[in-house]
């Protein structure tokens, strides 16, 4: 997300999602759990499968050396919500940590903006070794605060919209629903939230930056 490199929106938001293996690795675990789920209603069955996928994506990156990072947190995550599942016997629990995620996640970001440090604006600061310089300029502390608002408000949303079927048991309508709130909407936002920085670290004062170091 350096917004000093030049490339296109569409090649930015590819890259984080992890081209096709990161798109894989994340929706197909959850998609075997829901389809295995709703055709068998066979808890372990589902679970099974689900986090076999995860650690079949794991193994993979390390005998490729490819970086494990998201992958072992995908299969440790996916472990652990198994476990949950299989210890209350309730399907819908396979989705509490996401659930309690989505909810750290949000409040995160809605702390951060509200009390003038933005998550996005730190971040950004760190990939424009500026720390925290961004905060004496007007312009960057308004965007950067809208900028962690949004994704305050994505992670609200997905609780807002899933928890009222986890708490009805829904297991099917819970699970798609997660895969459609996850990629879905997380790519737009990565868009928004790049066109954003780059429209307040134009390229040629980054080049110009880079010149006078």
């Amino acid at each position: 997300m350096d917004p000093s490199n030049d490339d296109r929106t569409s090649h930015v938001v590819w890259a984080a999602m992890g081209g096709w293996r990161g798109v894989l690795e994340s929706l197909l675990p959850g998609l075997a759990f829901v389809l295995l789920f709703t055709i068998t209603s066979n808890l372990p069955l589902s679970l099974g499968v689900s986090v076999g996928l995860a650690a079949v994506f794991t193994v993979v990156r390390i005998a490729q050396r490819s970086p494990v990072g998201a992958a072992l947190g995908g299969l440790i995550a996916a472990g652990v919500a198994a476990a949950l599942a299989l210890w209350t016997g309730r399907g819908q629990d396979n989705f509490v940590p996401g659930l309690i995620t989505n909810a750290a996640y949000g409040t995160a970001f809605l702390v951060s903006a509200v009390v003038g440090w933005s998550l996005i604006g730190l971040a950004v600061g760190f990939l424009m070794n500026e720390g925290t310089a961004w905060r004496r300029e007007a312009r960057k502390r308004r965007v950067f605060f809208w900028l962690a608002i949004a994704w305050a408000a994505l992670f609200y949303a997905r609780l807002a919209v899933q928890l009222p079927f986890y708490f009805a048991g829904d297991v099917t309508t819970l699970g798609t629903l997660k895969l459609v709130m996850g990629l879905p909407l997380f790519a737009p936002l990565i868009a928004v939230t790049w066109l954003a920085v780059r429209a307040v670290y134009p390229r040629s004062a980054a080049a110009a930056d880079d010149i006078s170091a």
